[in-house]
């Protein structure tokens, strides 16, 4: 059955304030991801005061990340010759790749200055950050935005504010596949704790395979057409599998991340 969507992407309004969908989402992606990662440092005994230092860095890394390669990889023609319009990201335009490294080195930041092991914080944020990778598609898809190209399927969606065609609704794809990937991280955690930095190995290959097979089913969101019949988003995935699978295979001789680094350890014992 093909759905007609025309969700106003205004939730709520009240005097000159508006409250989007798509903002709903965008923090309730933020709090449940918190509140999974508090989970972590209460059990492992990390100071719960660092969790404030790491939300403020890691979103602030995440916003001007993605704004910036968003701008840079995506529209560059345009943003290069209006620089001050790279500032205005109220007006959209983000890229999930910039926001991903974007929260690497906020938290790497943090965690070089309060001496907590990167490794050991990397391969728990996978979990927060595909709870909120669910929540965001889920945001874009009430936006009517990041959507896909036309499908005769049965199960496609009419983006009325943007034409009449039946379209794959790719948010939701994604959505579901970002789900299902936090399911194999759930049920493979056990395994993967036993080695350092393999649970984040593992996350950035499932994460990327599925940006790279879903871009197919999405309109070029780039002012320019990829290489070799690729879109940029896909071209942009490929460094992060690659790395991934070489973590993967340099964890398989490490040990288990713990919180605090080598250095903190020694200083505690003294």
């Amino acid at each position: 059955m093909i759905l007609t969507w025309n969700l106003d992407p205004v939730a709520l309004s009240f005097a000159s304030v508006s409250i989007h969908w798509y903002g709903l989402f965008f923090a309730s992606g933020l709090l449940l991801g918190t509140h999974a990662m508090k989970g972590f440092f209460v059990r492992e005994q990390v100071p719960l005061a660092l969790m404030d230092q790491l939300f403020y860095a890691i979103v602030a890394g995440v916003i001007i990340g993605a704004r910036l390669l968003h701008c840079l990889a995506y529209e560059p023609d345009y943003y290069l010759a209006r620089p001050l319009e790279i500032l205005y990201f109220w007006q959209g335009g983000l890229a999930s790749h910039g926001g991903g490294l974007g929260a690497l080195i906020g938290a790497a930041l943090v965690c070089h200055k309060k001496q907590i092991s990167l490794w050991w914080l990397l391969d728990r944020m996978v979990f927060p950050t595909l709870i909120f990778a669910v929540m965001v598609r889920l945001g874009n898809f009430c936006n009517s935005e990041i959507y896909g190209i036309p499908t005769n399927q049965s199960w496609g969606v009419i983006f009325e504010r943007i034409d009449q065609v039946v379209r794959h609704p790719v948010q939701l794809y994604e959505a579901i596949a970002y789900a299902i990937a936090l399911g194999i991280m759930v049920v493979s955690w056990s395994r993967l704790l036993k080695h350092r930095a393999a649970s984040f190995g593992l996350f950035l290959v499932l994460v990327f395979l599925i940006r790279i097979a879903l871009e197919f089913f999405k309109v070029e969101q780039a002012t320019y057409q990829g290489a070799m019949s690729l879109t940029v988003g896909q071209w942009l995935s490929v460094p992060f599998i690659v790395v991934g699978l070489f973590i993967l295979v340099w964890s398989r001789k490490q040990t288990p991340a713990l919180p605090v680094t080598a250095v903190q350890a020694q200083n505690k014992r003294k």
